[in-house]
């Protein structure tokens, strides 16, 4: 009985003491922490509206929707690709013939974005491309354009989230009816803007 009971503490002795040895995990080794970033890519598609100030005495405003997709480069930085492309007009009740205006713009995004509380983040990047301004002779037909502007993400799930964002773009633009005895000048318009949609991480 009693080697029985001094076999029985060895072993319970040898127990405790493998304690500390088995709690030291290789880090390589290690399960991935919860919640932990798994993804570097990210989609985006959603509904947009813009003002359209280069063309006046015609709508105010157009919807449409815009895609993006972005690479993650760090914690805090992404680069996105962009494209808005709006066609249905809006605001014009005082004017029976706004015509038929339609945009598009292509961007590059560089973008600063920061966890702001649990699944709620907040982004602000820059923007610059082109635009393009259809259905009204525009020149020229393509114009340098940038702009700036911020937004707010909130997470879902791990791969889905909702997105709101706004900015402004800038482009030049003549005025319609312009004509080559004018020179064409151009005429530099601001265009506030807003997206609402959903985000897609990979």
């Amino acid at each position: 009985m009693k080697l029985k009971r001094t076999f029985f503490f060895c072993i319970l002795a040898a127990g405790f003491a493998a304690l500390p040895a088995a709690a030291q995990l290789n880090p390589e080794e290690a399960p991935p922490e919860q919640g932990a970033q798994a993804y570097k890519y990210e989609g985006y598609f959603g509904a947009a509206y813009t003002r359209i100030r280069q063309v006046p005495n015609s709508y105010s405003g157009l919807v449409g929707e815009k895609i993006s997709l972005g690479r993650d480069w760090g914690k805090y930085f992404q680069l996105a690709g962009t494209v808005d492309y709006y066609t249905l007009g809006t605001g014009s009740v005082n004017n029976p013939s706004p015509g038929h205006p339609t945009a598009y713009t292509f961007m590059a995004a560089p973008t600063f974005h920061v966890t702001l509380y649990e699944n709620l983040s907040g982004e602000f990047f820059g923007e610059m491309g082109g635009e393009h301004t259809g259905g009204e002779s525009m020149t020229p037909n393509i114009s340098f354009a940038g702009g700036f502007g911020g937004g707010f993400t909130y997470g879902l799930s791990h791969n889905f989230a909702v997105q709101l964002t706004g900015d402004r773009v800038g482009a030049s633009f003549s005025l319609p009816n312009n004509t080559a005895e004018l020179g064409y000048a151009s005429h530099r318009t601001w265009n506030a803007r807003v997206t609402m949609g959903l985000v897609y991480r990979f």
